[in-house]
């Protein structure tokens, strides 16, 4: 077969058709529905940090290409940043890399790191690009399966310690995490350190929520011992800032794995977000007041959701961190959470995500849909009105 006889979709990407957060948004737009489903806020972030972008354009930083691994001012601030909140030590010459958000950071990350043939071992239900970046670098995927468990999902060491085989060459992690709302302990997270060790792999942290974590805390693998020289720790500007569409993330991590990363990212975007880059350097020295403020706005907007969703007769997983409630739809007497949630708009008007999409093992997540509660109070009352006529 060749030519137009073959299929054009590269067969690495068969079965990867439109996004589920797509298809869901599309069908908000159609039926007038409130959109509790894509994980963007309906409010921006810092009005400084806005007018630091524009102050930027003005002054005409960031209008012509910046440098490839990212403007000075915003790597700094990144090495500072791990720095302030972590203890983490990174030089933002050589271990710094901007990138066009987290997506791009995980994509480059797995392109470069991973090679056909090689095994990828990743948390499941997992953000649904880890599954095409997975494919797109001929790699293959191993879920571990995070499962519920006294109202939270938990993660197995011993699963995941039995995923790995001879062929696996990566960890791609990511707490807190999406869609489960799971902040993974110190403890367990140690588990993974020393599985990583035993077996010499290498792990991709994902960890664009790290500033909303409701209960526990926070704790970047690469801070913990043996850890460093074999993480790549990937966040972002959107998820903390509320600037989801300016699309800035980065990495940090050793040279070795930093230089590997940039060489798959020149060649993917090169570069973005000039004037943005800017104003994220600034948004990254705000005050501690900003981010236990925009913390506690969440965890308001988190209670008001859960505590709704309860009362409208669904089971609630209260999540420790991210902006997400999972939500289990059996004790409203349905088992199919993908036929739901496309039903969903047109008998209430209210849209959320089948966690479905999010696993390999589908049955595993059937019974579960997503809700976002990164809305405006008003908002979240409405759809929880909407859905307690369920």
């Amino acid at each position: 077969m060749s030519g137009m006889e073959r299929p054009p979709l590269n067969r690495n990407l068969a079965g990867f058709g439109t996004t589920v957060f797509a298809e869901m948004s599309a069908l908000a737009q159609r039926t007038g529905a409130i959109n509790l489903g894509q994980g963007f806020p309906d409010t921006d972030g810092p009005e400084a940090v806005r007018e630091a972008a524009v102050r930027a354009l003005r002054d005409g930083r960031g209008n012509q290409y910046p440098p490839g691994p990212g403007v000075p001012e915003l790597r700094r601030a990144v090495a500072d940043h791990q720095h302030r909140w972590y203890g983490t030590e990174y030089d933002p010459d050589s271990e710094v890399l901007v990138t066009a958000g987290a997506t791009e950071a995980i994509a480059a990350a797995l392109l470069a790191l991973v090679e056909p043939g090689d095994e990828v071992v990743a948390l499941e239900p997992y953000y649904d690009s880890y599954a095409a970046c997975i494919a797109m670098a001929g790699g293959t995927r191993v879920p571990v399966t995070l499962r519920p468990s006294d109202g939270a999902f938990v993660l197995d060491p011993d699963e995941l310690r039995a995923a790995v085989t001879p062929r696996t060459r990566l960890i791609l992690l990511n707490t807190p995490h999406n869609p489960t709302g799971t902040v993974l302990t110190r403890e367990e997270l140690a588990a993974v350190a020393a599985i990583a060790q035993e077996h010499d792999l290498l792990v991709v942290t994902d960890e664009v929520y790290e500033h909303l974590v409701f209960e526990g805390e926070h704790v970047p693998l690469a801070s913990l011992p043996g850890m460093r020289e074999r993480t790549v720790t990937i966040s972002s500007a959107g998820k903390t800032f509320s600037f989801t569409g300016w699309k800035i993330g980065w990495i940090t991590g050793p040279p070795e794995l930093v230089t590997a990363v940039r060489t798959a990212k020149q060649f993917l975007t090169y570069v973005s977000g000039g004037p943005f880059q800017y104003a994220v350097a600034e948004a990254l020295r705000l005050p501690g007041s900003y981010f236990r403020g925009f913390l506690e706005d969440l965890r308001g907007k988190r209670d008001l959701l859960a505590t709704g969703l309860a009362e409208a007769g669904f089971g609630v997983f209260r999540p420790q961190g991210t902006y997400f409630v999972t939500a289990d739809i059996r004790p409203l007497g349905r088992t199919n959470g993908v036929a739901f949630c496309r039903a969903l708009p047109e008998r209430v008007g209210v849209v959320a995500i089948p966690n479905a999409v999010f696993y390999d093992h589908a049955d595993a997540g059937a019974p579960f849909v997503r809700f976002a509660f990164c809305k405006r109070p008003e908002v979240l009352a409405e759809a929880v009105a909407r859905l307690k006529t369920l």
